[in-house]
C-alpha cells in the first residue's frame, strides 16, 4: 500500500533563534512524503524570511504569510488548505526526531488507529536535533471511551496536540478556538470523541523547548481563565455523550478552579486580580451538577477539595504555605 501524504502544520511567530533547528527536524524526516505548510502569522523578525528561503530549497513546503491572529487562527489557515489524509501540528519553536513520523504513521496503519500519540522529551538545548530515536517503547490501542477518561485525568493521553498524528476526515471540522489559551484543552476532547481508536506510544519522539518568554511562560493573568472556561464547555460535553464520565470531568474542573485560586491569591491585590477571585468563586456552585467525590480515590485530594468547595480562600491559603499544588 503506498504511503498516505502527512500535512506538517507549523505556526510561525518570532521564533527565529528555534526555527531552524525546528524546520530542519522535519523536512529530515525518514518519511518522505510530507506537505510541510509553515503558517507565519505576522512575524516582525526574521522568520518571514527565512520560511521564504526554505521553500525555495524544499518543494514540499508552501508558506503563507499572515496578518497576526494568534496560534489557534494560525493552525486553522494550515488546516483549511492541507491537502493530506493525516494530519501533524508541530509547534516552531519544537523539533522532533528524524523517524517520529514515519514510525508513528506505522503503528496508526498497523493499529487502523483515528490518533497516535507519542511521548515527549523536555529539552533545553539542542542536544536531540537532528537525531532518530532508537529507544523501544510500549504501545497501547484504546477505544473511545478509554481514550477520553486518559485525556480527562492527563494520564496516558495529554491535552497538547502537536505529538500527535490524526487522520483528517477526523479534525478537519473542528476549528481551534481563535484568541484563546489553554486552545489544546478546548479542541483535544472534541478530537478523541470523534476516534474509534487512539494509540499511545511510550516512545518520546517530540522535543518539548522550554523558554522563558513563550506564552505559557508569562505571570498569571485574566486570560488563563480560558482553561477552566475550556473544561466548563467539555464538561458539558462530556455530560451529554460520556455520562458515564462525568463525575471524573467535574471533579477535574473542581481541582482546576482550586489550582486557580491559589495562583490567583498569589498576585497582586488589585481591581483586575479581585475580578479574577470572584470569577473562579463563581464557577463552584457548578458542581451541585453531579457528584464531584464520586471518582475521587485519593484520599488526601478528597479532604483538600473538600475543604475547598467550603472554604475557598483560607484553604488555598494554607496550601501556598504548604507549597501544595504549585
Amino acid at each position: 500500500m503506498e504511503n498516505q501524504l502527512i500535512s506538517v502544520i507549523v505556526p510561525i511567530y518570532n521564533v527565529e533563534q528555534y526555527i531552524h533547528t525546528c524546520l530542519d527536524s522535519i523536512i529530515n524526516q525518514t518519511y518522505k512524503k510530507l506537505e510541510i505548510i509553515l503558517i507565519d502569522d505576522g512575524s516582525t523578525d526574521n522568520c518571514p524570511g527565512i520560511c521564504d528561503e526554505y521553500a525555495k530549497k524544499d518543494k514540499r513546503i508552501k508558506v503563507i504569510h499572515k496578518k497576526n491572529g494568534g496560534l489557534s487562527d494560525a493552525r486553522n489557515s494550515g488546516l483549511k488548505i492541507a491537502g493530506g489524509s493525516i494530519i501533524s501540528f508541530i509547534d516552531s519553536d519544537d523539533y522532533i526526531a528524524l523517524n517520529m513520523f514515519e514510525e508513528m504513521y506505522n503503528i496508526m496503519i498497523s493499529e487502523y488507529s483515528d490518533i497516535v500519540s507519542c511521548g515527549v522529551k523536555i529539552a533545553y538545548d539542542q542536544q536531540y536535533a537532528n537525531k532518530a530515536n532508537p529507544e523501544t517503547g510500549n504501545v497501547e490501542t484504546m477505544d473511545t471511551s478509554s481514550a477520553m477518561k486518559e485525556l480527562l485525568v492527563d494520564g496516558k493521553l495529554k491535552q497538547h496536540v502537536w505529538n500527535k498524528l490524526y487522520k483528517k476526515d477526523l479534525i478537519k471540522d473542528i476549528l481551534f478556538e481563535k484568541g484563546k489559551y489553554h486552545e489544546d484543552v478546548f479542541w483535544s476532547y472534541q478530537a478523541i470523541a470523534r476516534a474509534k481508536k487512539v494509540t499511545v506510544t511510550s516512545k518520546q519522539y517530540y522535543y518539548y523547548v522550554q523558554r522563558s518568554n513563550s506564552i505559557m511562560g508569562e505571570d498569571y493573568s485574566e486570560k488563563r481563565l480560558d482553561a477552566l472556561d475550556a473544561m466548563k464547555q467539555r464538561c458539558d460535553f462530556i455530560k451529554t455523550n460520556f455520562p458515564n464520565l462525568y463525575d471524573i470531568s467535574l471533579a477535574i474542573y473542581m481541582g482546576a478552579c482550586m489550582y486557580h485560586y491559589q495562583c490567583a491569591i498569589r498576585c497582586n491585590a488589585t481591581k483586575k486580580n479581585k475580578n479574577i477571585k470572584k470569577n473562579i468563586l463563581s464557577r463552584i456552585k457548578y458542581r451541585k451538577t453531579g457528584n464531584v467525590f464520586n471518582a475521587m480515590h485519593d484520599k488526601k485530594q478528597k479532604l483538600w477539595l473538600h475543604l475547598f468547595l467550603a472554604f475557598p480562600r483560607f484553604t488555598c491559603k494554607v496550601r501556598n504555605i504548604l507549597k501544595i499544588g504549585l
